[in-house]
């Protein structure tokens, strides 16, 4: 946080101090390990220490943790990774073992506010420069690719997965495709089940820059620490013109699609 807006805060007295670290660090740890330095907020996904696994949890985690993240005004620059080797170490079957036709009507619309919150908290909510250092292969890689700059492991692989596993590519990473490398290739992607490969991916512009597992958080870091030495009004406002087309994507797209995925589990 700038002098200038912590002295407001103390001699005016009447403004509501936001979120702090130390407080939502603690509510989320089962989720996600949280350090701040110097302003650069790290998020580390995981699960007991290990790799992460998709579940309804993890999701609704990721709406509320954004919410905190974004109000948290001593947050200055935001790093996105996992641990270990993979991005998710796949999905959390017994998360999802009963069929959405069998939920209470009030479940399914939490889990829609949570799957378009999650997107939608990133690009709107969150008004600080975003650096995504995906760390492997895995499911759900919409998140990591609405951030600012993008970088991946050699064995990352992007694609989407849902079609061919009878399900509707609604939650985001159909969105994200359309959005990076045109609706006629998502759409290729999606029906045929074929993943794009990171240097391929580095190439269309999917993300800027593969790197060797070892080399990823040290080049996120370098990169954020760039960012910060650059005053925090120019940071804060070359995001928001950055943010701006995935804004436009957002509003048109993700809740029509994701109700289209929500409407598909329920048959």
């Amino acid at each position: 946080m700038s002098e200038a807006i912590a002295g407001r805060d103390r001699d005016l007295g009447n403004f509501i101090p936001g979120p702090l670290l130390s407080e939502y660090r603690a509510r989320f740890e089962s989720h996600f390990a949280l350090d701040r330095q110097d302003g650069i907020l790290t998020i580390r996904m995981h699960r007991q220490g290990q790799a992460a696994r998709w579940s309804r949890g993890l999701l609704n985690a990721w709406n509320l943790l954004l919410r905190e993240v974004g109000a948290d005004r001593d947050n200055e620059v935001v790093i996105i990774t996992g641990t270990g080797d993979s991005w998710l170490a796949g999905v959390e079957a017994a998360s999802f073992a009963e069929p959405l036709n069998q939920w209470d009507g009030d479940l399914v619309a939490e889990q829609y506010n949570d799957g378009v919150k999650l997107l939608e908290r990133m690009v709107f909510d969150v008004d600080v420069p975003t650096i995504a250092a995906i760390n492997g292969p895995g499911p759900r890689l919409e998140l990591p690719l609405l951030c600012d700059m993008t970088l991946c492991t050699e064995d990352t692989v992007f694609g989407d997965g849902n079609f061919s596993a009878g399900s509707i590519p609604g939650d985001g990473m159909f969105l994200a495709l359309c959005e990076l490398v045109g609706p006629k290739r998502a759409s290729y992607l999606v029906y045929t089940g074929q993943g794009i490969p990171a240097k391929e991916a580095e190439r269309l512009g999917i993300v800027n820059e593969v790197l060797a597992r070892e080399e990823l958080l040290p080049r996120a870091h370098e990169l954020a620490s760039r960012i910060m030495a650059r005053p925090r009004t120019a940071r804060r406002l070359t995001h928001g013109i950055a943010s701006r087309p995935w804004q436009r994507r957002l509003v048109t797209d993700l809740r029509n699609s994701y109700a289209h995925q929500l409407l598909g589990m329920t048959t």
